[in-house]
C-alpha cells in the first residue's frame, strides 16, 4: 500500500531520523531529502552534516540541500518535477513557502513535538518541561501558512517523568512521532483520515532559546528553577553569577529549608541556596567559569563561601 506515495523529505536534526528510518522501513517512495546544509561545529569549526543527511547517506537516497527555498526557481522545478503526494517536514529549520504547500495532492505534513495547540513554536520540547508540564506528545498536521496552526491529522500522549530533561525526552518522542506519522500517511492514503482544526485560543507559545533563558531567577520557588534547569538541557542550561563570575549548575535538587532568596548556605558538605516562596535547592555539580566541573562539597571546600553570600552578583 504504502509503496505508491512518492515522497519528499525535508528534516534536518537527530529527532527527524527516526521519521525517516520509519519511511524507508514502510517502504514509501522517499524521492528526495532536503536538508540544511553542512555547517562549521564546535571548538575546531569542523564542517558537520546534519544527522539527516547522514541517515539518508546511509540508505543511499538522494539528498539536496539548498541555502534558500522560498525564491528558490530550480528547487521549485525539482520538486514539481518529482510530483509528490506528499512533503514530510520534521525540524527542517527554515519556513515553507506557499508554493511548497500547494505542491502535493495531500499536503505537506509536519511532526510537532508537542500536543498542539499547546507549544507551538521552536522549542516544544524543552518549554513543555520548563513549565512543569507531566505529559507531552507528538502532533501530525497538515502545514499551512501560520506558526504550527494547521489542521490536526492525529495526536499521541507521552508523559514526562519527574527526572526527563529535554535530552532523555526527545528520542522517546521521536520515535513515537515517527510512528505517528506511518498510521498517518496510512490514513491519508486510505481516504480515512478526519484532519479537525485547532482551537487558537488554547494556544501557547514554545519560542526558539535564548542565552538568557539560562539565568536562574531565585525569587522563583525551586520547583519552577528545577523544571526550568531539565528543560533546559543542554543549552543554555541553568548558571547565575558568583563573585562575578558565571557559575553554570549542572546538577541540582529540592532542599528542604527556608533560606533567603540567592543567599548560600552551608550546611556540613551540602552547599544550599534560596529560592522563592520560602524553597530552597541543593547544589550537587557545579562549574565556575574557565575552571572545571566541581561536586557542590568540593565547592564549598574550594570557594568557602561566606554567611550570608548571594549568587547574581
Amino acid at each position: 500500500m504504502s509503496s505508491s506515495l512518492n515522497l519528499v523529505f525535508c528534516g534536518t536534526p537527530r529527532f527527524a531520523v527516526p521519521t525517516l528510518e520509519k519511511l524507508v522501513e514502510a517502504g514509501f517512495h522517499t524521492q528526495l531529502v532536503m536538508t540544511q546544509p553542512d555547517r562549521p561545529k564546535g571548538r575546531g569549526m569542523e564542517v558537520v552534516s546534519s544527522p539527516v543527511k547522514q541517515a539518508a547517506l546511509k540508505f543511499g537516497l538522494p539528498i539536496i540541500q539548498p541555502e534558500s527555498i522560498k525564491s528558490n526557481v530550480e528547487l521549485r522545478a525539482q520538486l514539481t518535477s518529482l510530483k509528490p503526494d506528499a512533503i514530510i517536514v520534521v525540524g527542517y529549520g527554515r519556513i515553507i513557502p506557499q508554493w511548497m504547500l500547494d505542491l502535493p495532492r495531500l499536503g505537506n505534513i509536519n511532526l510537532h513535538a508537542s500536543l498542539l495547540p499547546k507549544y507551538r513554536g521552536a522549542a516544544p520540547i524543552q518549554w513543555a518541561i520548563a513549565q512543569g508540564e507531566s505529559v507531552t506528545g507528538v502532533t501530525t498536521m497538515k502545514i499551512d501558512a501560520g506558526l504550527d496552526t494547521g489542521d490536526i491529522l492525529l495526536q499521541a500522549e507521552v508523559p514526562i517523568a519527574p527526572e526527563d530533561t529535554a535530552e532523555t525526552l526527545a528520542p522517546t518522542l521521536a520515535a513515537v512521532g515517527a510512528d505517528l506519522i506511518i498510521k498517518t500517511l496510512n490514513q491519508l492514503q486510505a481516504g480515512s483520515a478526519r484532519p479537525r482544526k485547532q482551537d487558537h485560543a488554547q494556544a501557547t507559545l514554545a519560542p526558539i532559546l535564548k542565552k538568557e533563558d539560562g539565568l536562574i531567577d531565585f525569587s522563583q520557588p525551586a520547583s519552577e528553577i528545577l523544571n526550568r534547569m531539565r528543560g533546559f538541557q543542554p543549552w543554555p542550561g541553568a548558571y547565575s553569577k558568583f563573585r562575578g563570575k558565571n557559575l553554570q549548575v549542572w546538577k541540582a535538587s529540592s532542599a528542604d529549608r527556608a533560606v533567603p532568596s540567592a543567599e548560600l548556605k552551608v550546611e556540613c558538605d551540602n552547599l544550599l541556596v534560596g529560592c522563592g516562596h520560602g524553597t530552597a535547592i541543593e547544589f550537587h555539580e557545579l562549574q565556575l567559569e574557565g575552571k572545571k566541573r566541581t561536586t557542590g562539597a568540593d565547592f564549598i571546600r574550594g570557594y568557602r563561601p561566606l554567611p550570608g553570600e548571594r549568587l547574581g552578583s
